[in-house]
């Protein structure tokens, strides 16, 4: 199968023996020149749409208007957008105008220098015309043309500069990065759905921590994440959290995230003491500083900040549910076994499990309750029969117990029995709920 970037040539040798002007542009071009794996290949050429759909078999009109065509080519999806000039935003986010125009205009409409570079992958020749290389060479995010006029245009390019500094481990360039902190409020009239993926790409390893620092350099913390500004001046007890404060604690733990961390646990991570500011409390005779309740409070907050960013409910279920349960892993080693399984078979105890590893990374550094759970979970894995109940409802009813919450109960109260190993087959399970359905009402079952 041909790879992406032998397909994206391939549209543009298509194009320019056609008679039409093709490039690569963009994102694509800038990881080539510094080296990095291009995620996708975007061409732009003086074609218009309906030129581009006749010179290839499959095409995909997702914006004709602004002249964008996506283009099927070897299975693959690739954007094929007609060089435009772009006029007159009135809503923060999309042009009015739109004119068709040259490859020199297309260029000087796009948002930073590093993303304004055109290349021709036939004749392997860079177009340059907005000081794109200078700009990559100085590692250096800036504007094409004035900060506050590209801003304006689209107000998430602020939010696209940070995690572009963040990703490319660049520096956002004075003016570019005055003018986003100038105009940062306005980013909150961007729709929540493009903030949220804008955030999900910033807070990636390795670049998360940074990711964050940033946000709260720019002033688009505040306007964004407004929950997590109060843990910036929240300390902490040192003899558990010697790094300090609640914000040096996550970005501490965002520093920590594996490479190939999903997207869900960047943000147990920064949502996990989300709560702490407001549950903050200080013993006058010890000096030591306590959050008691935090987790429970934290997961309420963690389910509005991502219901308002539009997550998934499967996402945020995920999510809350690893803040919720953060502070049982302290307990682990004099938990019960009946417990202590009950938490290892939860749906999202792996989730549970690396953030508490992040935890500990990012304060005192003590593995050994994360070592007991691996250990735990290992021996569980080894013994399959104790994995499904030995029982459902419809066997419970089937020996005679009506409908009715006393089942759940049972039901729950044998699925303690079976994890604590003091049952362990359904013959037993069923003498069981018979010996206990006798003791507490003397009814006979059959």
């Amino acid at each position: 199968m041909s790879s992406p970037r032998q397909s994206a040539k391939e549209i543009v040798a298509t194009l320019q023996h056609a008679g039409f002007a093709a490039f690569w542009v963009g994102g694509c071009v800038r990881d080539f020149l510094l080296g990095r794996a291009a995620q996708d290949f975007d061409i732009a050429t003086d074609a218009r749409p309906e030129q581009v759909e006749k010179l290839f078999k499959k095409t995909i009109p997702v914006g004709r208007k602004f002249g964008v065509v996506i283009v099927v080519e070897n299975g693959l999806q690739f954007q094929v957008a007609t060089f435009r000039a772009e006029a007159d935003y009135q809503d923060g986010r999309r042009p009015e105008k739109v004119e068709f125009a040259n490859a020199e205009a297309d260029a000087l409409r796009r948002d930073f220098t590093v993303n304004g570079l055109f290349y021709d992958p036939l004749t392997e020749k860079i177009h340059d015309w907005v000081g794109g290389q200078k700009d990559l060479r100085a590692k250096i995010i800036r504007t094409i043309g004035r900060p506050e006029e590209r801003f304006g245009e689209d107000h998430l390019r602020m939010l696209r500069a940070v995690r572009f500094a963040a990703q490319l481990n660049f520096a956002i360039e004075l003016e570019t990065f005055a003018a986003i902190q100038t105009l940062a409020p306005k980013i909150q009239i961007i729709s929540a759905e493009r903030v949220r993926d804008e955030l999900l790409k910033l807070f990636r390893p390795p670049h998360a921590a940074r990711g964050l620092d940033l946000l709260r350099a720019s002033g688009l913390l505040e306007q964004v994440l407004p929950e997590l500004v109060p843990t910036i001046a929240c300390e902490q007890s040192p003899d558990f959290h010697p790094e300090g404060s609640v914000f040096n604690h996550l970005r501490l733990m965002l520093e920590k995230l594996p490479a190939d961390a999903g997207e869900a646990l960047p943000w147990a991570v920064l949502l996990h003491d989300i709560a702490k500011p407001a549950t903050q409390a200080k013993d006058l005779v010890t000096g030591k500083i306590h959050f008691y309740g935090h987790e429970k409070v934290g997961a309420e907050m963690a389910e509005k900040l991502l219901q308002r960013l539009k997550f998934p409910n499967r996402a945020i279920e995920e999510i809350i549910a690893a803040v919720r349960h953060h502070m049982q892993f302290k307990d682990v080693k004099l938990m019960r076994k009946a417990t202590l399984r009950r938490m290892l078979l939860r749906e999202t105890f792996p989730l549970e499990l690396e953030l508490h590893r992040m935890d500990c990374l990012g304060a005192h550094g003590d593995l050994s309750h994360y070592d007991f759970c691996v250990a735990a979970a290992e021996e569980l894995k080894n013994q399959p029969e104790i994995l499904p109940p030995l029982l459902t409802g419809d066997d419970l009813l089937a020996l005679g117990i009506p409908r009715g919450k006393r089942i759940g109960e049972l039901l729950h109260e044998l699925r303690d029995q079976q994890l604590a190993e003091e049952i362990k087959t359904p013959a037993e399970a069923r003498a069981w709920v018979k010996l206990n359905i006798k003791a507490t009402c003397g009814t006979g079952l059959v």
